[in-house]
């Protein structure tokens, strides 16, 4: 199975080891990440006026090129996902908009691709069972909490990936590695976001009262799936009290489990060292 790839701005150049173990693991699954020809920024985030089609050109532009090439394309980043989805289902839903934006970008495109987070194949396409079968080094031991942020489930009636207030695709999948999912009260919070660029007082508020959360409630791990969450995170985490949490993206744990050599995993460009913690438990 092929399924068209748009890796996005920061995977093709600070997140490398989150494009690098997803594209591995997904060979190791049975299906092969086909990266899109030619691809643009999608402007990373979705325009908040209502009569801004001009900010859904990008995106657009990215989903026309993702249909001349298969009906599903599929993204890792969280923010990217979302930019993309909600610009599929506004030229999929209006005419009048569709009209316009298809002008702007100077193609004909219908909102018809199918539009999936890289979750979603794992647990529709391919199947945790069949995840959890190929799993050569579970993830025995760890207490890991999943954290979701914004952008992956919000706004639900667009996204619709999962419940929006109590979500479990992140859980299952570490369920299915062998890990121990910590739920805990700020999985679905916000971390700051883009105010990392201009507020870091907030950003350390904020990000610190997810990791203060996750630790409050065992967690020994912070798995995610959006770069700035990442960054974040892993930025804030020395003001809060679990401040030697690694921090790391969902397709790291899976490679990891899946039995990927560490070496291709990219955990040296991770912030806080995980290696301490697999030796503890084991696992390596």
């Amino acid at each position: 199975m092929k399924i068209s790839y748009y890796p996005g701005c920061t995977l093709n150049t600070v997140a490398k080891q989150f494009d690098s173990s997803a594209r591995d693991s997904a060979l190791a699954m049975g299906f092969e990440m086909a990266e899109l020809r030619q691809w643009n920024c999608c402007g990373a985030t979705f325009p908040l006026a209502p009569d801004n089609l001009m900010g859904l050109s990008a995106p657009a532009k990215v989903l026309s090129g993702a249909r001349k090439e298969g009906d599903t394309l599929t993204t890792l980043c969280s923010v990217c996902y979302n930019v993309l989805k909600r610009t599929n289902k506004v030229m999929r839903d209006s005419r009048d908009k569709r009209g316009v934006v298809n002008g702007f970008i100077e193609e004909e495109y219908d909102g018809s691709l199918d539009v999936l987070h890289y979750l979603e194949v794992l647990r529709d396409r391919i199947g945790f069972d069949k995840v959890k079968e190929a799993v050569k080094r579970p993830l025995k031991g760890i207490k890991a909490g999943a954290y979701y942020g914004c952008m992956l489930l919000r706004p639900f009636e667009d996204m619709g990936i999962d419940n929006a207030e109590r979500p479990t695709i992140f859980e299952d999948l570490l369920k299915a590695l062998g890990a121990e999912p910590v739920e805990f009260p700020n999985r679905i919070e916000c971390c700051g976001a883009h105010l990392a660029m201009n507020n870091d007082e907030v950003v350390t508020r904020l990000s610190g009262a997810v990791i203060d959360s996750a630790t409050g409630m065992g967690a020994e791990l912070m798995v995610t799936s959006c770069p700035l969450c990442q960054y974040n995170l892993e930025k804030s985490r020395g003001a809060a009290a679990g401040d030697e949490v690694p921090v790391i993206y969902f397709t790291q744990a899976l490679g990891l489990a899946l039995g990927q050599d560490l070496e291709t995993l990219g955990f040296e460009k991770n912030a806080t060292d995980v290696m301490p913690l697999l030796k503890k438990k084991g696992i390596v």
